[in-house]
């Protein structure tokens, strides 16, 4: 099979730092950047090999699962129309989509996944006057995003439970155009109460969108924030199909919220959708037994990894996803790169965390391979990183 990691990037002339650089270039030609890109982005040095279907790969927070059974008989039996735009289609999504979340149908707009969304609302709320404040770390697109529009950054650190720390960020910036909440967080994990959400919304400046990213929420038991939409708040909410739905190369995701504050998200962009990524939305969301069980089954590897590290005496924090974090105390790139070696591919480390990776929950068998070779990198003599990299890691989590 060829190579996928050139592919991956539609951007195979630029090296991994000046390719998330190029996010912040111009407004027009930004890239809406996905986890994809982060994660092709903190891999690729000469001792890791190129993409390939033979690898393991636990960098991406995806879903190895794939698509449900439906939904791959759905695109299988809609790609003799794929001649066709099918707005029918378009509409009867998101009327189906709207009656599950209990909201109008104006208040939901269908994307190619969340990324466009968290991308276009971060560019319609922030500015050079206007703010962006998140916890640190998470997830990284919406604030390149900010970036772009010259906002300021207001990184908070999350609390010590892991927890966002609700009440330093909403004292970040009285006048903040936008506060970015993942929840569950990524890279961690780990959620944030409602009530912690309800304390953001309540005392929050007037005229500051508060952009709820509930992309893993399918996965752990956190409350979804949808009943401040339903009131009329100043919230957004994100979903996608990337994640507990196996869809993150199909493409497909929803931004819920009030009519004009999704009119103001149109402004920067709206691509038509695949048929494809549209009918296996619509049959995953018609499947009752695909959350429950997927859910239960992510659960069960992940606290099985769990069990293996805490016998280990690994270091690492709980988490209710499909991905957690582990503190390897040493440069996590070098734990990455020699795990790379054996086919293993974990995740990225983030500048406020140097010392810890993240795992994306796998296959049980994936897992096993992951404990094999992560015990192997672990017990490697220091001597032996004289010759992997520094470890010095860049905002974007790639090698100096």
């Amino acid at each position: 099979m060829p190579s996928l990691s050139n592919d991956l990037s539609g951007c195979s002339s630029l090296s991994r730092r000046s390719f998330l650089r190029s996010a912040s270039a111009t407004l027009v030609a930004a890239p809406i950047l996905t986890e994809a890109h982060f994660a092709h982005a903190a891999r690729g040095t000469a001792s890791v090999p190129e993409f390939s279907m033979n690898g393991i790969y636990l960098d991406a927070n995806e879903n190895p699962l794939g698509p449900s059974d439906s939904a791959r008989k759905a695109i299988t039996d809609i790609i003799p129309n794929g001649g066709r735009y099918a707005p029918p289609l378009y509409f009867g999504l998101m009327k189906m989509f709207a009656e599950q979340m209990g909201v109008p149908v104006d208040h939901v707009m269908v994307y190619d996944g969340s990324s466009p969304p968290l991308h276009y609302s971060s560019l319609a709320f922030t500015s050079s006057t206007r703010s962006f404040v998140c916890g640190n770390p998470t997830y990284e697109a919406g604030q390149r995003a900010a970036e772009i529009a010259g906002a300021k950054i207001h990184a908070v650190p999350l609390a010590k439970d892991y927890s966002h720390d609700v009440a330093a960020m909403v004292k970040a910036d009285p006048n903040a155009g936008l506060i970015y909440i993942c929840n569950p967080n990524n890279p961690t994990g780990t959620t944030t109460t409602k009530e912690q959400i309800d304390y953001v919304i309540g005392n929050k400046a007037a005229g500051t969108v508060v952009l709820v990213d509930e992309a893993y929420i399918h996965l752990s038991d956190a409350t979804s924030a949808i009943d401040h939409v339903k009131a009329g708040k100043d919230v957004i909410i994100l979903r996608t199909f990337s994640k507990i739905y196996g869809m993150a190369g199909i493409r497909c995701g929803f931004a819920i919220a009030r009519p004009d504050l999704l009119k103001k998200l149109g402004t920067y962009g709206q691509s038509p959708m695949p048929i494809t990524g549209m009918i296996a939305a619509q049959a995953s969301l018609m499947d009752p037994e695909l959350v429950p069980t997927r859910k239960k089954l992510i659960a069960d590897t992940r606290n099985n990894t769990f069990a293996w590290l805490k016998a280990n005496n690994y270091s690492f924090i709980p988490s209710e996803s499909n991905c957690f974090m582990i503190d390897v105390k040493r440069p996590g790139p070098q734990i990455r790169a020699l795990m790379a070696k054996d086919g293993v591919h974990i995740g990225r480390s983030w500048a406020a965390w140097p010392t810890y990776v993240r795992v994306t929950v796998g296959l049980p068998s994936e897992m096993q391979a992951f404990q094999t070779s992560f015990k192997k990198a672990m017990d490697t003599p220091a001597a032996a990183f004289n010759d992997a990299p520094l470890g010095r890691i860049h905002r974007d989590g790639i090698y100096a």
